[in-house]
């Protein structure tokens, strides 16, 4: 490898899939390989059926792939009883979804969502510190507003603040832009880059250009298979 593993938030080799769609045997991935280096975007790009979501939950650690090897951390997980992909999941990823309020609890505010992850993962978060990672995402102002009373952005920058509170080494979104318009996406990606700052490797998987330009690394999947990566 190019890096040290010290270095990787994650590290999948020779990632293969395969579904059973009623007697049909479909290939999900095939020899899927990439590095991602902790302090960086990598983007996961390509067409609907190109095996994004796929190769997502498996870094993800809700599924397994049927061969290769993933590592998350430096810890060895591919072959992972479910226990132990359940103790990655909380203490070692974070995952943003697509649609911004599936990421949040309705009736906790702003922070209150963010001393919530710090309690679940086992840690302790002071208010100071609270309030400081919220303004750096420009929500210094909606301390105390409930998702009902943010706009979608602001809903997706408080689960990137909600990640950063945690400070996993390894942080996998799934179309986080797709249902935000132009200026939302401008500044959910700032937040991002925010936490790229903190030291977290961050997968994002998306077909959106916007998001293919801020990204530091990109691996683009067509039908399973690698088309382009770097």
């Amino acid at each position: 490898m190019s890096i040290t593993t010290l270095q990787l938030g994650a590290f999948c080799h020779n990632i293969s899939k395969v579904y059973r769609v009623d007697r049909e045997r479909v290939q999900a991935l095939e020899r899927v390989e990439k590095e991602f280096p902790r302090g960086s975007l990598t983007v996961i790009a390509g067409p609907s059926g190109s095996g994004k979501s796929s190769l997502l939950r498996i870094l993800a650690c809700v599924d397994r792939p049927d061969t290769g090897s993933l590592e998350i951390a430096g810890q060895s997980v591919a072959n992972s009883g479910a226990r132990e992909r359940r103790r990655l999941r909380r203490y070692s990823i974070a995952y943003i979804f697509a649609d911004p309020i599936e990421n949040l609890v309705e009736y906790l505010t702003a922070a209150d969502q963010l001393r919530l992850n710090a309690r679940l993962r086992g840690q302790r978060v002071s208010d100071a510190d609270v309030a400081e990672m919220l303004g750096r995402l420009g929500l210094g102002h909606r301390l105390d507003h409930t998702p009902h009373r943010l706009s979608g952005g602001e809903q997706q920058r408080t689960a990137i603040a909600c990640a950063m509170v945690a400070r996993p080494p390894f942080v996998v979104a799934d179309e986080p832009t797709a249902e935000l318009d132009s200026v939302a996406v401008e500044q959910v990606l700032d937040g991002f880059g925010v936490l790229c700052d903190t030291g977290a490797a961050i997968a994002i998987a998306s077909h959106d250009p916007r998001v293919i330009a801020r990204a530091d690394h990109l691996l683009r999947l067509d039908h399973g298979r690698i088309v382009e990566s770097w």
